[in-house]
């Protein structure tokens, strides 16, 4: 498997709040996350980056396991990010500095040929192949239930003032509800995970139509970037993309 990562501080912010990793657990279990933080005086990259920590952290405690099931990859995923908002949580009632502090986060655990994601909040993953697009998450946000309860149409959701409002998140409870699922993957399909800063501002016909290009992994994940940009900038812009068919160095790119 092939994964590269990219993040941008856009052309406005001051600061970039957004994280991103990946990595292999004993060469048997690979992960992606992206993080975007929120808080003022910079404690919204605080809460990225300790979420991105703690998850990884937890996954290396769990490197005993030789044989990975979907089962396990499930319950890892909860415990990890569950963790990821327990540490976050207690930062931020020990210091003032870091009072309503909070990330979102999405992430994905690979084994065999399935892909387990887990999010809470508006960062978003989806799958790409050459026929298409699919998003694999649901924005955890007040316009996203106005339009699951039809008070508002996707059109309108686009523009609303408190689109950035969000309904869950890592570290602003002592306890957080994750939202997990399992997929079986194929050799042609890639997973991209980003912040909003790139899903608000590329259609999901740009995303489909520079993910699924012959260009190398490296060069998609640089134009995705550039077309975030291109159109405004006015939030950090993070992805991971993720190429499931066999490399023949199996690396992964930063």
């Amino acid at each position: 498997m092939l994964m590269v990562n990219r993040s941008d501080i856009g052309r406005i912010r001051q600061v970039n709040e957004d994280s991103a990793l990946t990595g292999s657990i004993n060469d048997q279990l690979a992960f992606a996350i992206v993080a975007d933080g929120m808080g003022g005086h910079q404690a919204g990259d605080v809460a990225s980056q300790v979420a991105v920590e703690a998850f990884e952290r937890i996954l290396q405690q769990h490197n005993e396991i030789s044989n990975w099931t979907a089962e396990d990859a499930k319950r890892l995923m909860r415990i990890a990010i569950r963790q990821a908002n327990e540490e976050i949580y207690r930062l931020a009632k020990q210091l003032t500095q870091y009072h309503n502090m909070g990330t979102t986060i999405v992430a994905a655990l690979f084994i065999h040929s399935l892909v387990v994601i887990g999010h809470v909040g508006d960062s978003r993953a989806y799958r790409v192949n050459e026929e298409r697009i699919e998003l694999l998450t649901e924005d955890h946000s007040l316009v996203n239930a106005l339009v699951q309860s039809g008070q508002l149409t996707a059109e309108e959701a686009e523009h609303h003032p408190r689109k950035n409002v969000l309904t869950r998140a890592i570290g602003t409870d002592d306890d957080v509800e994750v939202d997990v699922r399992v997929m079986e993957w194929k050799n042609e399909d890639l997973l991209l995970l980003c912040s909003d800063g790139l899903s608000n501002r590329v259609s999901e016909e740009q995303l489909h139509q520079t993910i699924a290009s012959s260009l190398p992994l490296q060069q998609r994940a640089d134009q995705l970037i550039e077309l975030a940009l291109e159109a405004g900038g006015e939030d950090n812009i993070t992805l991971v993309l993720c190429d499931m068919k066999d490399s023949p160095d199996r690396r992964e790119e930063s």
